[in-house]
Formats: structure tokens, C-alpha cells, sequence
């Protein structure tokens, strides 16, 4: 019996379930788990991931299709198995799992957008060598010119082979320099060589050079900002060396004396204590013991600095991979990894899928954020994938943060770092009350930056909200606007003379008069990054001290984070004020002041995680402050809920008692990490259809123990009505095999046609 393969179909439709039977013609019987080929599929060819291989079927072989051929490169066998996971584990299906896996310009097309780029290069040969020390060369027979085109057909030598000797012949001018920068730099591409490809190949044709096309690597471009401790590793302090030698320990139990939760850590250390000096020991260990490392950072914006700190100690085995790269870029990355060239891959959450070999250590870089969480389906969390990639290749977890999250807390070996490197003390932080303001600067506030400008220091300013206003109204008749599509308030955006929506994108320009009652009395109510940067620029003045927005309207180009960074930090003095990207993991030794405006807004979320956002928040822009040698920080804080134990709590640095008290709630409400949760939303035109779909959907979970809520309904959202529903379960295998059935089942029904089904386990 010929192989067969069990291929699963990359095609998005949830109905279709894999894999299929194909028989392996001669030609492809060396494909391995993995392979990529293209298959006939419905009536037409698609590409499909091979899952198995076996000698079995339930289908007569000569009555199987056959794979039409391979394409390459193809995916490690291992992240085959990662993918089948995560379509189980997120109610998904293997073929959207398989689709995150695949290397980059590979998709659903049965040929590959992006190939290795190979371009012409030139080298040096010996005779040309020696051409530049004696000014001559010897030509070949009947050559009779020393000038550019002397050669000819019938005379001239195979390329890259020296002529025959017959007299010598002079070098020209421009030959000269040729062959002298081919000396200087070495091979080089044809283009940058100093000369047209005609004069390379006479030269060539007279073997004084070699020609010859070779692959060409697209090499990413970082722009690192703060990153200072490249080189040579310090002086480790005696908490970085007590966190550091359990984590080694580990990474030397290759025999399997550890079992995984002792080989699962948290590094919980303060703003400033070190945590990434101990991940690059931590990874050069692992690189000794022979093995490759996996680091993930929570955005793009900070991969920069991660790569520079980690290329800087280990050189040119760290690679990137990132969508903002171009998708050569990337591809010539992951090509490096797949081929063992870099042994260190630096991303945020799709770099937990680096076709690495024998990963022995897996960093997780301020695991706290929610950006770890993927939004399209399968609607993966990469911090529970980077803990199921270490167990499966038995290495080393290491997930790191100031603020960690409750549920690592509870389940991972916590190793604390309490004190900073330098010895400092964490900044002071005041609250200041805003209940009675009239202004979004508290006089605190203001007076606070003029002594950081009148120091010449810097300072951070954070208002998690983007626009100038949080939405209009009419003061005569009450009306709000909102956007068409959502049921949401349209935001105030006053550069671009706009009211827009944050989901869909709508916009529209900013009325002068009421529609509804005619009145040209509108209010603006709250203040976004818009509002803060002008309030910030007319209360400073002053030129010498400039004012620096960070949201996403001002970095919606590539690279725009990174530029508006390095500004800042080139910067002599300075504000920096922003969304939530300003307090993340940024190192500016110049900082002295940190703001936190309206500190209370998440928590008004309806979110069980609404303090915990709330105390990381604030914790994270108060270890922005206070780093450099100035050594006095300070951080305000305004709020209208001066008395919420989060904010409390992060003022005071109690990183512990906050999470023990957090930990106790949630027992006792049943919440993360002591339940599970999914969420299952149905949306449709019609509101009546998607709330019978998910009163279908919770009538069909029978999971033993489960607590399903709802259905409720959420707001509209780009034209669509949408209906919810919440399971709680201590069991969590079989909830989620129970939901994923529903949601199926409920899909292949003429209602689930009508309705768009979405399950996401562990919502964010």
C-alpha cells in the first residue's frame, strides 16, 4: 500500500473539519509532518498542511486523490501539534490554528508571495589580486586592448577562470577602482560595485573577478530607544543572582528529573529591578546547554529595544519577527530560525511560533498585558501558548512583570526582585481628589511640571483616551452625537475637524449646529491625548520645552512609535503624553515626574479585571519616573475615586497585598484563576436572530458544573446586533468541548447561516 497523508485543507469555513486521506505519489513519499502540498480540494486546488502519515485508510487507496506537488519551505512538526492544540483549546479548527503557523507570503494560494531574494554578486578572484599589486594582468591570446570591451567572443575565458596567460594588459582607472573596492569590502552586490554589469562581466570574462547570483538577506531595521545596557553583563545584585540560579538549575534538567510546574517561573520584580538582565543570562544558559530561546514582548513598539539589549550580548543569532516587517523581512527571519542560523527569536505574540529547534527557554516580557491576546480566531492567548510550546519541548517558562496577573500569581513559581539595581527607592505617589476641578490639570499638576521645566527634566503624562473630547452634545435639547453604525458616542477630534468612531472608523465633520433643534450651543465633554497636549502647551509656554503626543492618531505610519520615542529621548527636556504605550516598558533616565490623569476610567469597565488594569496602570507609569541618576521621582495621580483600594494600593507599591486581596475576591465570585470563562457572541442584521442563536447556543452546553450567563445583549457594532453569552467552569476541558459543539451545531443550522458565531475562551 502506497503512504498516505492526512492533510488538512486551509479553507476558513468552520463546517469543514479535517484531515483528509490522499495518496502519496512516488514523487512526494519523503514528505514528512509538516510538508505543505497542494491538493485538489472541492473542485479546485488548495494548499494543505500534512497533520499525519500512515499506511491505513478506511478508503480503498486507488480511489484516493493524490497531492499535485510540494511547496517550500514547509513547517516544523512540532508547531503542527502547537496548532491542533490551539484549535481545541479555543474552539477553532485545525485549518485557522495551521494558518498562524505557516511561514511568512504563504497562505490559502497554492504559490508562495515571497521567495529568497538572490541578487548578482561580485568577488574578488586571485588573478585580480594580483592585477592590483603589480598593475597589470595577464591576458588572454589575441587579446589586444587594455581599454573596456578589449575582449571578445572568440577569445575570452569562462567566467570566474583566470585567462590564459599571453602579455600583460594594463588596468584602467576605473578597473583599478573596481577591483579595489572588491578588495576593501569584500564580495559585494553587482550595484554596488562601481560599475555596469557589461564592464563586470569583461572583467570577469578576463578572471579577475568571480560573478555569481547568491542569496541576499533582507535585514530588518530597529530603531532601539533606551536601550543602554548592551554589552559586556554587569555586576549582577545578589536578588537577580537568587532569581537566576533556580531558572539555570532548570534549564540543566534536560534528563527529566523536573516536572513542568517546576520548571514554570514568574519573575516578579519591581520597575527597575533588573528582570531583563536576568533573561539575557537566562537565554545565554540555554544557548550553552545547546538549545534556542523564544522571547515575547507585548507590542511592536517594544521589540526594538528587546532585539537591541539582545543582539548586543549575543550578536547576530537574534532574529525578529513582527507584522510590521516586510513580508521579505520576515520571511528571510523565519527562514534564519528554520534553518538553526538564530537561535534567540524576538516578537510579540506570533513569535511564540518561531520554527525554532529544541526550545529550551521561553520568555514572556510584561506578561500582564492584554495585548498578549490574539482578536481573530482562533482567538488564541500567547501566554497560555508560550506555556503549552515549553511543555511540549520541555523547556523553561519564564514569564516576567512588575504588575503580574493574578492567575500567574496562583500558578507559576514566583521568583520577587523587591529593590532596584541602582538601590533607589520607588518614586513617591500622591493622589490628588479631581471631584471638585474645573480643569483637567489639577494645580499640583501644574505646578509640578514647571519645576520639571524650570529643572531642565523631563516628564510622562498618561490619559488612557485618544481624541480632545469624549463626545458632543447640544445644550439646549440633550442630543448626543453617535456614530451610525455603533452604539457608541462619536470622539472629538479637533486637528482633523472631526467626530469619529474608535470601532468602525466613521467620521464626520464637527457639526456647527444642532440638527435636531438648530441651537449652536455644543459642549465638549472630557479630555482626550488632543485636549491634554494643548492644556500642557499653553500652561508650559515655553518653546525650549517641547510638548509630545503618543496615540494612535500621531503613529499610524510604520515606524511612528519608534521616531516619536526617539525624539523624546533625544530630547534635553520635555513632556511626553499619551495613551497606554507611554507607561510601557520604556527606559528614560531623564523622567522625574509621572501623571496619571482620570486614573478611575477602567475602573468603570464592566470587568472583573477592572482593578487590576487599574493598579498596573498607575504601577507602570510610576517605574517610568525617577530611573536616572537624578534619583527623585515623583508620580500624581488624579482621580474621582481617591479611595478605590487599587489606586490605594499602587500608591503605597503594595504589589502584595493588592493581589491577595484580588486573589480572595475572585475565589469567592468564582472568577479567574479559580473558574474559566468563555464568551460566545452571535451577531446578525436582526437583533431577534442573534439572540435566538445564542439562546440556542446556552440551551445546547450540558458541561458538567457550568454557570452559563445570558443571553444579554451588547451594543451594535459596524451595522451589526449582537447578543452574549458567559459559561463559568471549574472544569475547563469540558467546557470548552461543550461550547465548541454548540457553537457548531448551532452553525450548520438555517438560523447559525443568518447569524455570525464567535466562542473566545479566556476573553480579555
Amino acid at each position: 500500500m502506497p503512504p498516505i497523508a492526512r492533510i488538512e485543507p486551509l479553507t476558513t469555513a468552520r463546517a469543514i473539519r479535517g484531515p483528509f486521506d490522499y495518496r502519496l505519489p512516488p514523487a512526494l513519499q519523503h514528505v514528512q509532518v509538516g510538508a505543505l502540498l497542494v491538493v485538489p480540494f472541492g473542485g479546485r486546488d488548495v494548499l494543505g498542511v500534512v497533520a499525519e502519515l500512515t499506511d491505513t485508510t478506511e478508503v480503498a487507496p486507488e480511489k484516493l486523490a493524490e497531492p499535485r506537488s510540494a511547496v517550500e519551505p514547509g513547517i516544523p512538526a512540532e508547531l503542527v501539534g502547537l496548532a491542533r492544540w490551539i484549535a481545541d483549546e479555543y474552539c477553532s479548527t485545525t485549518a485557522r490554528a495551521l494558518a498562524l503557523v505557516l511561514p511568512p507570503g504563504a497562505g490559502r494560494a497554492t504559490t508562495p508571495r515571497v521567495r529568497t531574494r538572490r541578487v548578482l554578486v561580485a568577488e574578488l578572484t586571485h588573478g585580480g589580486r594580483a592585477a592590483l599589486e603589480t598593475g597589470q594582468e595577464a591576458a588572454a591570446p589575441g587579446d589586444g586592448a587594455a581599454s573596456e570591451g578589449a575582449s571578445t567572443p572568440g577569445n575570452a575565458a569562462a567566467p570566474g577562470r583566470a585567462a590564459a596567460p599571453n602579455r600583460a594588459v594594463r588596468l584602467t582607472p576605473k578597473q583599478r577602482l573596481v577591483l579595489e573596492n572588491l578588495a576593501d569590502a569584500g564580495p559585494l552586490p553587482a550595484a554596488q560595485t562601481g560599475a555596469d554589469h557589461g564592464s563586470l562581466r569583461r572583467l570577469a570574462d578576463r578572471g579577475l573577478l568571480l560573478l555569481e547570483q547568491r542569496e541576499r538577506r533582507r535585514r530588518p531595521t530597529h530603531t532601539a530607544v533606551g536601550a543602554r545596557n548592551g554589552g559586556a553583563p554587569p555586576r549582577l545584585t545578589l536578588e537577580q543572582v537568587k532569581a537566576l540560579e533556580p531558572i539555570v538549575t532548570a534549564l540543566g534538567a534536560a534528563d527529566g528529573t523536573l516536572n513542568p510546574a517546576e520548571r514554570r517561573f514568574l519573575l516578579h520584580g519591581v520597575t527597575g529591578s533588573g528582570k531583563t538582565e536576568v533573561y539575557l543570562q537566562a537565554a545565554a544558559a540555554a544557548l550553552d546547554a545547546g538549545r534556542s530561546v523564544i522571547v515575547l514582548v507585548p507590542e511592536i513598539a517594544l521589540a526594538p529595544q528587546t532585539v537591541a539589549r539582545f543582539q548586543a550580548r549575543f550578536g547576530d543569532t537574534v532574529a525578529v519577527l513582527h507584522s510590521q516587517l516586510g513580508q521579505g523581512e520576515r520571511y528571510d527571519e523565519w527562514m534564519r530560525l528554520r534553518r538553526g542560523e538564530a537561535r534567540i527569536c524576538v516578537g510579540p505574540r506570533s513569535a511564540v511560533f518561531a520554527p525554532l529547534d529544541d526550545v529550551g527557554l521561553v520568555i514572556v516580557d510584561e506578561e500582564h498585558e492584554p495585548a498578549y491576546k490574539h482578536e481573530g480566531d482562533p482567538r488564541y492567548d500567547a501566554r497560555r501558548v508560550a506555556a503549552r510550546r515549553a511543555h511540549d519541548e520541555g523547556a523553561v517558562l519564564l514569564s516576567g512583570s512588575a504588575t503580574p496577573r493574578p492567575e500567574s500569581v496562583h500558578a507559576l513559581r514566583r521568583l520577587r526582585m523587591l529593590r532596584r539595581v541602582d538601590g533607589r527607592p520607588l518614586p513617591p505617589v500622591e493622589i490628588l481628589d479631581m471631584r471638585d476641578a474645573r480643569h483637567p490639570l489639577h494645580p499640583v499638576t501644574r505646578e509640578a511640571l514647571a519645576d520639571v521645566r524650570r529643572a531642565g527634566r523631563k516628564a510622562i503624562v498618561l490619559v488612557n483616551r485618544r481624541g480632545w473630547s469624549n463626545f458632543l452634545s447640544c445644550r439646549s435639547c440633550g442630543k448626543v452625537w453617535q456614530c451610525p453604525d455603533c452604539d457608541v458616542a462619536l470622539v472629538l477630534h479637533r486637528s482633523q475637524r472631526a467626530v469619529s468612531c474608535h470601532h468602525c472608523g466613521h467620521s464626520e465633520r464637527v457639526p456647527s449646529t444642532c440638527p435636531d433643534c438648530g441651537s449652536v450651543t455644543l459642549a465638549r465633554h472630557g479630555a482626550g491625548t488632543e485636549r491634554i497636549e494643548q492644556e500642557l502647551i499653553d500652561a508650559i509656554g515655553d518653546p525650549g520645552f517641547p510638548v509630545l503626543r503618543l496615540d494612535a492618531d500621531t503613529t499610524a505610519t510604520k515606524g511612528a512609535i519608534a521616531r516619536a520615542l526617539v525624539r523624546f529621548d533625544a530630547a534635553p527636556a520635555g513632556v511626553l503624553v499619551g495613551t497606554q504605550i507611554v507607561a510601557k516598558g520604556h527606559d528614560f533616565p531623564d523622567v522625574t515626574l509621572g501623571v496619571v490623569l482620570d486614573a478611575d476610567q477602567t475602573l468603570r469597565f464592566p470587568d472583573f479585571r477592572a482593578d487590576e488594569r487599574t493598579y498596573s496602570l498607575i504601577a507602570q507609569l510610576a517605574g517610568r519616573a525617577g530611573r536616572g541618576p537624578h534619583g527623585d521621582g515623583r508620580v500624581l495621580v488624579q482621580t474621582l475615586a481617591t479611595d478605590e483600594r487599587a489606586i490605594i494600593a499602587a500608591a503605597a507599591h503594595d504589589s502584595d497585598g493588592f493581589l491577595a486581596g484580588e486573589l480572595a475576591r475572585r475565589e469567592l465570585l468564582r472568577y479567574p484563576p479559580f473558574a474559566s470563562l468563555i464568551r460566545v457572541v452571535c451577531s446578525s442584521e436582526q437583533l431577534s436572530q442573534a439572540h435566538a442563536a445564542a439562546d440556542a447556543v446556552m440551551r445546547m452546553i450540558d458541561a458538567p458544573g457550568a454557570q452559563v450567563l445570558g443571553p444579554a445583549p451588547l451594543f451594535r457594532l459596524r451595522g451589526r446586533e449582537r447578543s452574549q453569552l458567559v459559561v463559568k467552569a471549574t472544569q475547563r476541558r469540558a467546557a470548552v468541548q461543550s461550547v465548541a459543539a454548540a457553537v457548531d451545531a448551532v452553525a450548520r443550522t438555517p438560523l447559525g447561516r443568518r447569524v455570525s458565531l464567535s466562542a473566545d475562551v479566556d476573553p480579555q
